[in-house]
Protein backbone atom coordinates (compact mmCIF):
# COMPACT_ATOMS: atom_id res chain seq x y z
CA UNK A 1 0.00 0.00 0.00
CA UNK A 2 1.55 3.17 -1.17
CA UNK A 3 2.18 6.10 1.81
CA UNK A 4 -0.66 8.48 0.42
CA UNK A 5 -2.74 5.30 0.47
CA UNK A 6 -2.45 5.03 4.16
CA UNK A 7 -2.43 8.49 4.93
CA UNK A 8 -6.18 9.08 3.60
CA UNK A 9 -7.35 5.72 5.05
CA UNK A 10 -6.16 7.45 8.50
CA UNK A 11 -7.70 10.70 7.64
CA UNK A 12 -10.76 9.04 6.85
CA UNK A 13 -10.99 7.56 10.58
CA UNK A 14 -9.71 10.65 12.10
CA UNK A 15 -6.69 13.81 12.20
CA UNK A 16 -2.64 12.93 12.21
CA UNK A 17 0.05 14.71 13.12
CA UNK A 18 3.56 13.73 12.34
CA UNK A 19 4.63 11.75 15.36
CA UNK A 20 1.46 9.82 14.72
CA UNK A 21 2.00 8.98 11.14
CA UNK A 22 5.56 7.80 12.36
CA UNK A 23 4.48 6.00 15.50
CA UNK A 24 1.69 4.02 13.48
CA UNK A 25 2.66 4.41 9.56
CA UNK A 26 6.46 4.59 9.73
CA UNK A 27 5.82 7.88 7.57
CA UNK A 28 8.84 10.13 7.66
CA UNK A 29 7.56 12.81 5.43
CA UNK A 30 3.76 13.43 6.68
CA UNK A 31 3.72 17.57 5.37
CA UNK A 32 5.45 16.36 2.15
CA UNK A 33 2.87 13.06 1.34
CA UNK A 34 -0.17 15.87 2.35
CA UNK A 35 0.65 18.13 -0.22
CA UNK A 36 0.74 15.49 -2.78
CA UNK A 37 -2.46 14.45 -2.11
CA UNK A 38 -3.29 18.36 -2.54
CA UNK A 39 -2.09 18.11 -5.88
CA UNK A 40 -4.04 14.83 -6.31
CA UNK A 41 -7.24 16.97 -5.53
CA UNK A 42 -8.45 16.39 -1.97
CA UNK A 43 -8.70 19.04 0.68
CA UNK A 44 -6.97 18.89 3.72
CA UNK A 45 -7.00 21.07 6.51
CA UNK A 46 -4.10 22.01 8.46
CA UNK A 47 -4.38 22.94 12.31
CA UNK A 48 -1.87 23.88 14.87
CA UNK A 49 -2.15 22.38 18.38
CA UNK A 50 -0.12 22.56 21.54
CA UNK A 51 1.12 19.51 22.48
CA UNK A 52 1.54 18.94 26.35
CA UNK A 53 4.90 19.56 26.15
CA UNK A 54 3.92 23.34 24.74
CA UNK A 55 5.43 22.73 21.32
CA UNK A 56 3.09 23.49 18.32
CA UNK A 57 2.35 20.75 15.67
CA UNK A 58 0.46 20.37 12.45
CA UNK A 59 -2.58 17.89 12.78
CA UNK A 60 -3.91 17.23 9.66
CA UNK A 61 -7.85 16.09 8.63
CA UNK A 62 -9.14 15.13 5.62
CA UNK A 63 -12.07 17.82 4.74
CA UNK A 64 -15.08 15.66 3.00
CA UNK A 65 -17.35 16.58 0.07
Amino acid sequence: MSQKTEIIDWLKREPITAIEALAHLRIMRLAARVQDLRDDGYTIRTEMIETPSGKHVARYSLELQ
